[in-house]
């Protein structure tokens, strides 16, 4: 079957029409998170036919992530798979020609230089507040559209961003609020309808601002997948925002960010380690007989220690399980890793 076949019935939706196609086929889109939203995004984009997905996430495939998390399998959740990694093993065989650049990594501002690059769009498929904000200090500060979703419960919130033209994150939301004060898919739950949905207008949001960026609404959408509501909130940018107005980026300005970051419910700490890459089978060897060794693979090594589980990855970053002290975490990696 040839590609315009292929996408024969999304050509004919006339907003799209061959046209849009072209720029979809054409467009490079960056994906970061690869998870709940992360994963209904990416099979929509592929299924759409766009030219390149940069996919980047930091973690691996759990049990607890297959009620809601789409592109993965039991099986990959058994070897404890990257999600990046797991997420194009799943992808491929859909057999779009859309070029897929995976990256098992955290991603922070100088990360974000280097797999933004070139890309017509960016999309949230993250858990956490630090790294939002530091999308849209970077995407406002490059003038790059990119799509904010959230989701707890059977609520989420979706805001189409284009830099210079509508309102931003910051926009909406001046500031992050105290630690601890919103509800989290760890205490409040989660259910995957409500995930798809909010993917879905992430992804049909992508679609438009790659097909008829200036014609995409600036608003904040509320849905409430359990209750069937829908809320839709015009959002006016701030004349006084400290992003696009005052043109303030201090989420750019540690390249780093912390040595040690606690995973959003997750009694797990991440620590990164210094420059340079990790020579996992080395470490391994190193490891053995004082360590119990859970998993050894090119990607990751994962082993047990005391009451506590540490998985490292080629970029010398480690998931620390078992604890939500930043400083035992710290110690942990000193002591079985290296500083």
């Amino acid at each position: 079957m040839s590609a315009p076949d292929r996408h024969a019935r999304q050509v004919r939706f006339a907003p799209i029409s061959t046209r849009g196609q072209r720029r979809i086929e054409s467009a490079r889109a960056l994906l970061v998170g690869c998870g709940a939203l992360g994963g209904h995004i990416a099979q929509s984009l592929v299924r759409a036919g766009i030219g390149e997905l940069r996919l980047v996430d930091r973690d691996t495939v759990e049990e607890t992530n297959l009620p809601r998390q789409v592109l993965f399998t039991e099986a990959q959740a058994q070897l404890a798979l990257p999600k990046a990694l797991a997420s194009v093993e799943s992808l491929a065989p859909i057999g779009a020609r859309t070029v897929l650049v995976p990256r098992v990594a955290h991603l922070d501002a100088r990360l974000l230089d280097e797999l933004g690059e070139g890309v017509d769009l960016v999309l949230d498929g993250t858990d956490n507040l630090e790294t939002r904000y530091l999308l849209n200090d970077w995407c406002v500060a490059r003038g790059v559209p990119w799509v904010y979703g959230g989701v707890v419960g059977a609520s989420g919130l979706v805001l189409p961003v284009r830099p210079g033209t509508g309102a931003c994150l910051a926009c909406a939301f001046p500031t992050p609020p105290p630690a601890g004060t919103l509800p989290t898919c760890e205490t409040a739950g989660v259910i995957q309808p409500a995930v798809a949905l909010v993917a879905a207008l992430q992804a049909a949001c992508a679609l438009r601002l790659l097909v008829d960026p200036e014609g995409t609404p600036s608003k904040l959408v509320e849905v409430d997948a359990w209750n069937l509501r829908v809320r839709e909130l015009e959002l006016p940018r701030d004349p006084d925002c400290r992003a696009c107005a005052r043109r303030e980026f201090p989420h750019l300005a540690d390249a780093a960010g912390p040595r040690a970051t606690r995973l959003c419910g997750r009694n797990t700490v991440q620590v990164r380690g210094g420059a340079g890459r990790c020579d996992l089978p080395a470490l391994a060897a190193r490891l053995a007989g004082a360590t119990r060794i859970l998993a050894s693979a090119p990607s990751l090594l994962r082993f047990e220690v005391d009451d506590l589980r540490l998985t490292v990855f080629a970029d010398a970053r480690a998931l620390v399980e078992g604890t939500e002290d930043e400083a035992r975490a710290l110690a942990a990696y000193d002591r079985w890793i290296g500083a």
